[in-house]
C-alpha cells in the first residue's frame, strides 16, 4: 500500500516549528526581566522587610503584636523607624542588665539584618547604634565592669558596621584638603602674588586606613567604635529624632556632665562683651578655680566641694536657661568614658548635625548644646586642642544662632502688635488757594 504525503500540513508543521524557534530565540531570559522590573524590585524590598519585621516581632514580648502590625504597610522598615512604641520595646529589649551576651537574639536579629542588601534594613539597624555603642561603651568602661556577662552580641554589631564601612573604604584613608591661603578664593585676595606650586598643597588624614579585625580588643576599640559611628553619620539626615536624641545624652554622660567648665565659654563671652576685655590666660585659670581643679588635683575641703557642687549646679542651671534650654527634662544616660580623637571626631561631628540640621526639633538642638558644652569642658581638662578648637567653633555658632532666631522672633512679635494697633485717622487736609 502506498502513503501519499499531504504538502499543506507538511509545510504548515514546519512553518509553526521554525516560528516556536525564532520566538524562542528573541525572548530574554526570565531572570533579567525581572531584576529590570522595577515593580518586581519593590516587591522583593518589602518581602525581605516584613520577613525580618515579624522574625522581629517574635523575639519582643507580648507587644511585639504591634510591631508585627507594621509589616502591612507598604514601607514596613520605613514604618518600624518612625514607631515610638517599637523603639522603646527594643530600647528596654537592649537596655536590660543581661543583654550584649553571645546568645543575644536580638543582638543576632541586629547582625543578620545589617547583613542584608536592602538600605532600609541596614537603616533601621544604624538607627538603635547610638543606644548599643552607648550602652556597651558605658558597661566596659564602669566600675563593675568584671561582674559584667560577656558583651559579644553588642561587639558583632559594631564588627559588622565597622566591617562595612571598611570595605567601602577600600584600604584608603579619609583625606582632607586643607586650604592654602596663599591662593586666592573666593572670600579673599592674598597679598601677595600667588605662586602656583603644587608641592604647597597640604592634606589632612582625618581616619587612616581600617585594618581587618575579628574581634574588638580593647587597644583598637576606640576605632571601631568611631568608625561605626561614622557610617552613622552618613545617614544622620535619615534618622529619627529618638535616635538623635540619645546619641546626644550618651555624648554628655560620656564626657561627664557635672563639671561647670561646660558653661565657662558662655560666662567668659558674656564678660568680655560687659568689661570689653578678657584676659586669654586667665581663661584657663578661672576655668581650673571654678571647677576646684589646681594643676589636676581637686582643692578644698568636704564642705567646701559641698558648698562648690550646689554652686557649679545652680550657674549651671542659670547659663542653661539663659540659652532657652531646660536642662531638667534632659536625661542623661551612661558613665563617663575614655574619649581619644578616634572616637571624639566622628562623635563631635555628629553634634554639629544635631545643633544646625534644619530638620531637625528643638528637643535635639537642646540635647546637642548641652553634649557639646560637656565635651568642651572635658576637651579642656583634658588638654585636647583639636577638641577645644572643634568644640569652642560648635558653641559660638550656637550661641548666634540661638541670639539670631530670638532677635527675629522679637522682631516678628514687634511687628504684629504695631500691625494690630488701631492707628488715629488722619485728617482730611485743606488747601487754600487765593483768587
Amino acid at each position: 500500500m502506498d502513503f501519499h504525503r499531504n504538502p499543506s500540513a507538511n509545510s504548515a508543521s514546519s512553518s509553526t516549528s521554525s516560528t516556536s524557534s525564532a520566538a524562542a530565540h528573541h525572548q530574554p531570559p526570565p531572570s533579567s526581566a525581572t531584576d529590570n522590573d522595577p515593580m518586581h524590585s519593590w516587591w522583593e524590598s518589602v518581602s525581605k522587610q516584613r520577613s525580618r519585621i515579624l522574625s522581629l516581632a517574635a523575639l519582643l514580648p507580648s507587644d511585639g503584636v504591634a510591631v508585627s502590625s507594621l509589616a502591612d504597610s507598604d514601607r514596613p522598615a520605613v514604618s518600624l523607624l518612625s514607631s515610638p512604641s517599637t523603639y522603646s520595646l527594643i530600647s528596654s529589649a537592649l537596655s536590660s542588665p543581661k543583654s550584649g551576651s553571645g546568645s543575644d537574639r536580638l543582638c543576632q536579629w541586629l547582625y543578620e539584618t545589617f547583613q542584608s542588601s536592602d538600605p532600609h534594613l541596614r537603616l533601621l539597624v544604624l538607627s538603635f547604634l547610638p543606644l548599643l555603642s552607648g550602652i556597651y561603651l558605658s558597661r566596659v568602661h564602669s566600675s563593675d565592669s568584671s561582674s559584667l556577662p560577656s558583651l559579644a552580641g553588642f561587639e558583632a554589631v559594631l564588627l559588622a558596621v565597622y566591617s562595612s564601612e571598611a570595605k567601602s573604604r577600600a584600604g584608603k584613608p579619609l583625606l582632607v584638603q586643607i586650604p592654602d591661603l596663599s591662593q586666592p578664593s573666593l572670600y579673599h585676595a592674598p597679598r601677595n602674588k600667588p605662586v602656583d606650586d603644587r608641592s604647597r598643597q597640604s592634606v589632612g588624614v582625618l581616619s587612616p586606613p581600617l585594618e581587618p579585625h575579628l574581634a574588638v580588643k580593647s587597644t583598637k576599640r576606640a576605632i571601631i567604635v568611631g568608625t561605626a559611628l561614622d557610617c552613622y553619620y552618613k545617614q544622620v539626615s535619615q534618622m529619627p529624632a529618638w535616635s538623635k536624641l540619645d546619641f546626644c545624652k550618651f555624648a554628655a554622660a560620656w564626657a561627664g556632665q557635672d563639671c561647670p567648665c561646660r558653661t565657662k565659654l558662655d560666662r567668659d563671652e558674656d564678660n568680655h562683651h560687659e568689661n570689653g576685655n578678657v584676659n586669654g590666660n586667665g581663661h584657663i585659670r578661672l576655668l581650673r578655680e571654678d571647677s576646684g581643679f589646681s594643676n589636676g588635683t581637686r582643692s578644698g575641703d568636704g564642705d567646701e566641694v559641698d558648698y562648690e557642687d550646689d554652686v557649679i549646679k545652680e550657674v549651671v542651671v542659670v547659663e542653661m536657661n539663659n540659652l532657652g534650654i531646660n536642662e531638667e527634662n534632659l536625661e542623661t544616660k551612661g558613665v563617663r568614658i575614655p574619649l581619644p580623637w578616634e572616637l571624639l571626631r566622628p562623635v563631635v561631628t555628629i553634634l554639629g548635625h544635631c545643633l544646625f540640621g534644619p530638620l531637625n526639633s528643638q528637643d535635639v538642638k537642646d540635647s546637642a548644646s548641652v553634649a557639646v558644652r560637656c565635651l568642651y569642658a572635658r576637651a579642656s581638662h583634658d588638654l585636647a586642642p583639636q577638641a577645644i578648637l572643634a568644640l569652642q567653633s560648635l558653641i559660638r555658632l550656637d550661641k548666634n544662632t540661638r541670639a539670631a532666631a530670638t532677635t527675629a522672633a522679637t522682631v516678628t512679635t514687634n511687628s504684629s502688635s504695631n500691625a494690630n494697633t488701631p492707628s488715629k485717622a488722619k485728617k482730611p487736609e485743606i488747601l487754600l488757594v487765593s483768587k
